[in-house]
């Protein structure tokens, strides 16, 4: 059989079974694609060149195995695989982090966020960094700046480690555990945040693929804005004179302007829309704070 004919099966087995995708791939062809090329140990990025591949009776049965148990066990395929690529970089993933999907890896990387930073930007934060991914997309980014990574779950700590480890950042990444900015140190330039923000409405709509991923990274409370509520009375104080919030809200722009209705953020584009994540100046927060009951 040839690999082509062997991805395409496999990408009618996930159709047939209905899947849910969004970790990393949109669609059955291109998760197929992923699973078979990684279960074969051939680049993930040169699909043309070996599609036309001969494979042996036991590559295919490696590759059915893989897929039977994507499957049966409706887990995301990159905690099968235990690789995630976020802005071409690769991160290691288990379970005990949700799958890097973080829509801040576009403006990070891209260059958008350089026009809100300085040349005396040295201080970054990423809250919630689960794995670690916008960590070290930061470092790689502003080789200047040292990066505190904060996370409420030790074990997602763990993963993050690994991530920051494999990357040789060590020395400018430095893992905090606690819960929201009581794991902060001072005051940064540029504080990330990809908090849990989704509410239980949709939480209860999740289909399994998401539900495997740690609750506690997701799920925001009744509209979403539990998490981010503490946040934004809070951030203020963790942010110098000149410094900004970057927040990841997915979905819920509609809650996040009913719970904070005098603010008028500076929404960023991104691959899925221009209203998923936002930034906020210190002066922003500030005069937020200053009109909260």
């Amino acid at each position: 059989m040839k690999l082509i004919a062997l991805l395409e099966r496999s990408a009618q087995r996930m159709e047939e079974a209905g899947l849910s995708f969004g970790h990393g791939t949109t669609n059955a062809f291109d998760e197929a694609a992923w699973l078979v090329l990684w279960k074969l140990g051939l680049p993930l990025e040169d699909l043309d060149g070996v599609a036309e591949r001969e494979l042996t009776a036991n590559e295919v049965a490696a590759v059915d195995a893989l897929v039977d148990e994507r499957i049966s066990t409706r887990k995301p395929a990159a905690y099968l695989t235990k690789e995630a690529w976020l802005q071409g970089v690769p991160f290691y993933v288990d379970e005990r982090t949700i799958v890097p999907r973080s829509l801040i890896a576009e403006p990070l990387a891209d260059g958008t966020l350089d026009a809100w930073l300085s040349e005396h930007t040295r201080r970054v934060l990423d809250l919630c960094t689960g794995n670690g991914s916008l960590a070290v997309l930061a470092a790689l980014a502003w080789p200047e700046v040292e990066v505190d990574a904060a996370d409420l779950s030790a074990e997602a700590l763990e993963v993050a480690r690994i991530n920051v480890e494999k990357h040789e950042l060590t020395q400018r990444i430095r893992l905090r555990q606690g819960d929201g900015l009581q794991a902060a140190d001072g005051a940064y330039d540029l504080i990330l945040c990809n908090p849990p923000y989704v509410n239980s409405e949709s939480m209860a709509a999740l289909p399994p693929e998401f539900r495997a991923e740690p609750e506690l990274a997701l799920a925001g409370g009744a509209d979403g804005m539990d998490f981010v509520r503490r946040l934004l009375r809070d951030v203020p104080a963790h942010l110098t004179p000149q410094g900004v919030l970057v927040l990841e809200i997915g979905h819920e722009r509609q809650h996040f302007e009913d719970a904070f209705p005098h603010l008028g953020p500076a929404w960023l584009p991104t691959s899925a829309g221009d209203d998923q994540v936002l930034l906020l100046t210190r002066e922003m927060l500030t005069a937020l704070v200053e009109v909260q009951p």
